[in-house]
């Protein structure tokens, strides 16, 4: 059996999805791993590393795609590079099945097995496999540091002869993992923290990191079955709108995180809300890649509205391209290997295995 991977466009995604470690796992597998040339060289991973590791570097990737009977990648790739894929090859990788559908359902004619790596339950036996947990913890915390590098405070509390310098207040919207890292690092920082999400549950996580958790009175909970936040009622939307414009008064730096898997981010912060932030504030917005959870969030874009800066990028594990791919290549081969019959060196597609028939876009 053959695994493989190739670029993903540079322009959109710096990760890789086979990092050298992660090489000799495949390979005591029973696995040869294809790769293309100079495949993790913008990582500062040559093309030597691989190949002390075991793996064979291919002049191509169409031969890459061609040669394997499992490919790897961060993303969906192209129809035209989807048909170098072999008739029952497998694809493993984030496939977006929501924007995706369609296409995905035309390429399931061509008997290739697609395997979206965001649908994993959220159950014990994988949180191995779990790559949104992995990643979102980076970005988590990346948000953190960006919006400190574009506050022109210092974040703790600083006594001085001259005087006490007070320390920045932080607001966390969404208390995911995403949103958690972002309570742990700016605590570290040494920031004041307030957190605030419709899952009542996360008040205890939220507080066990020293943050002050917001409660909305008389909270209901919305947390589905797989643990994801959904939608809120109308009556609790208000609840939390007002609690949202009264804290933003003293709030210096927010961090959005609130996301609803395949549905637009909510609109939480919003136009008449910013009246009440302070002049200097600044707000990273990591669901700006669903629609963002401010009034004025443009993907790509640092907006400036009412003294307010706005900051929200398509991809920020761009800018931690490194430790994100380790984190994803160890994810993607847990999956592999609880997918690989070792006995028959196959791929055994067991729809009875709660992890492979989520996973699996039928």
């Amino acid at each position: 059996m053959r695994i493989g991977s190739i670029l993903e466009n540079q322009k959109a995604e710096k990760r890789i999805a086979i990092t050298p470690d992660i090489v000799k796992k495949y390979i005591s597998l029973g696995f040869d791993v294809l790769l293309v040339k100079n495949y993790g060289s913008h990582l500062g991973m040559k093309d030597e590393l691989y190949l002390e590791q075991g793996a064979n570097i291919l002049e191509n990737e169409n031969e890459v795609l061609s040669s394997s009977d499992i490919i790897v990648q961060l993303s969906m790739l192209s129809d035209d590079k989807i048909s170098k894929i072999n008739e029952n090859g497998t694809l493993i990788g984030i496939l977006n099945p929501y924007e995706n559908k369609e296409k995905l359902q035309n390429l399931s004619k061509k008997k290739i097995n697609f395997f979206s790596l965001e649908l994993l339950p959220r159950i014990t036996r994988a949180q191995s496999m779990d790559i949104l947990s992995s990643q979102a913890n980076l970005a988590g915390y990346k948000a953190v540091i960006e919006s400190f590098a574009n506050f022109q405070k210092a974040i703790p509390m600083m006594m001085t002869a001259a005087g006490t310098v007070p320390a920045a207040k932080v607001l966390v919207v969404g208390a995911g993992v995403a949103g958690l890292q972002a309570i742990a690092t700016a605590k570290r920082m040494g920031a004041i923290v307030f957190a605030t999400d419709v899952r009542m549950a996360s008040k205890e996580q939220v507080e066990s990191l020293g943050g002050k958790f917001l409660t909305v009175e008389g909270s209901e909970n919305l947390e589905t079955e797989g643990g994801y936040a959904k939608e809120a009622s109308d009556q609790f939307k208000k609840k939390q709108e007002d609690l949202l414009s009264e804290t933003l008064k003293k709030i210096d730096i927010v961090i959005c995180t609130a996301l609803i898997p395949g549905k637009r981010a909510p609109l939480i912060i919003k136009k008449n809300m910013f009246n009440n932030m302070q002049e200097g504030s600044v707000i990273y917005d990591l669901a700006a890649i669903q629609g963002g959870n401010t009034a004025f969030t443009e993907l790509d874009k640092i907006v400036e509205n009412n003294g307010v800066r706005i900051m929200g990028e398509s991809n920020i594990l761009n800018k931690l391209p490194i430790s994100a791919s380790s984190l994803f290549a160890k994810n993607v081969y847990n999956f592999v290997d609880n997918l690989f019959d070792k006995k028959n060196k196959k791929i055994n597609i067991n729809l009875e295995d709660e992890i492979i028939e989520k996973t699996l876009i039928k």
